[in-house]
């Protein structure tokens, strides 16, 4: 037993002393608990919401009004045709559109029945249900308000939903291209640092380093591999997808793999960089896994909404590149958008791809040194 405790004295010392450690048993579990019980909620606030407003008089008016004051709605287009509407789906600027018919006020006051046409981008369908089932509630509490204010006949107002892109609300719709965004994260970023962090752990990469190769075809020696059975596996899902799960591919072909092999390489230049801190394979993993996958299931709307997040969380998922390739994925895919929607989320994985690489290159340089 004096050797047993000992040897524990020893254990604990060595993990004492090391920093990363510390923050991965420590620092890991808080994380968790915050970012779980911030992300995994039934809530939503600022929803973005389009109104065409066809009646544009008083009633509409207090309407929107009524439904904008709860806080869970917040108007971002007031388009004036459908066609209007659904360009502002396309382009993600709203989850939930709602159009006011011209004769809603005459509906209202003379038949005392009118109608709301609901329509819900429902590529994320759980949240599409969730928009358009509050939204149903603050009709009904309108309706309400105007029956108290009243003593003649009670007033209706008949609602007609309509699910766009997806109108089944089928999950796998939303399942695949967060599966895709995850899987490409994974193997490119953990399997590139990992073999990267290996050959330091053995001392093999002083080897290479001082042999007659330059260091940048070391580099992409390294990561070919990774980024062609990446991009192998993400063909995969997305035949799986398309003949398993009915899932569409509205739009070109050649656009989403072309920003498919974008998301890619950012996913590679992030292992690179991790590789270029890392001293050995467990740093790298848990590094990994820390960094990378946990963001990309939770802070990437793969899983859960972001809007339904706390602010500080929600600026924070501005950094994901996950987040921004998921946007991709279902425009091209279900939408059947064009460039001219998938420009600013390609133009930030741009952005982000430069800003890594370089990271990873002077990170590099600076170990070499």
């Amino acid at each position: 037993m004096k050797i047993f405790w000992a040897f524990v004295r020893k254990e604990i010392y060595h993990i004492l002393r090391d920093r990363r450690t510390l923050a991965i048993l420590f620092g890991m579990p808080i994380a968790l608990v915050l970012i779980f019980g911030y992300t995994v909620t039934n809530e939503f606030k600022d929803a973005s919401v389009a109104i065409v407003n066809q009646a544009n008089d008083e009633l509409s008016q207090e309407f929107i009004e009524h439904l904008t004051s709860s806080g869970h709605f917040q108007l971002v287009a007031l388009p004036q045709t459908r066609d209007e509407l659904e360009t502002t789906f396309r382009a993600n600027q709203a989850k939930l559109g709602v159009v006011i018919p011209p004769s809603f006020s005459d509906d209202f006051y003379r038949q005392k029945a009118a109608t709301i046409q609901l329509i819900a981008d429902a590529t994320e369908p759980n949240y599409a249900t969730t928009l358009v089932n509050y939204a149903n509630q603050m009709i009904r509490s309108f309706q309400q308000q105007k029956n108290q204010m009243s003593e003649q006949a009670p007033y209706s107002v008949a609602v007609q939903t309509r699910m766009y892109y997806n109108p089944q609300l089928e999950g796998a719709y939303n399942f695949v291209p967060g599966t895709v965004a995850l899987i490409l994260m994974l193997i490119c970023a953990m399997m590139t640092s990992l073999t990267i962090a290996k050959e330091k752990e053995l001392g093999t990469m002083d080897l290479l380093l001082v042999s007659p190769l330059p260091p940048m075809l070391i580099i992409l020696g390294k990561v070919t591999p990774y980024a062609v059975l990446s991009f192998i596996d993400a063909i995969i899902v997305f035949v799986l997808g398309y003949f398993l799960f009915d899932v569409p591919v509205r739009g070109s072909v050649p656009l989403l793999l072309a920003l498919c092999l974008l998301y890619l390489f950012v996913a590679l230049a992030l292992g690179l960089l991790i590789s270029t801190k890392a001293a050995n394979q467990q740093t790298a993993m848990m590094t990994s896994l820390f960094t990378l996958m946990l963001p990309t299931m939770l802070l990437s709307g793969f899983l859960f909404p972001i809007p339904s997040m706390p602010t500080i969380l929600q600026y924070i998922s501005k950094v994901i590149p996950a987040k921004y390739f998921i946007q991709i994925e279902q425009a091209v895919m279900l939408k059947a958008a064009g460039w001219e929607a998938v420009a600013f989320p390609t133009l930030v994985l741009t952005i982000m791809l430069v800003v890594l690489l370089a990271a990873a290159w002077k990170n590099f340089k600076v170990v070499k040194a």
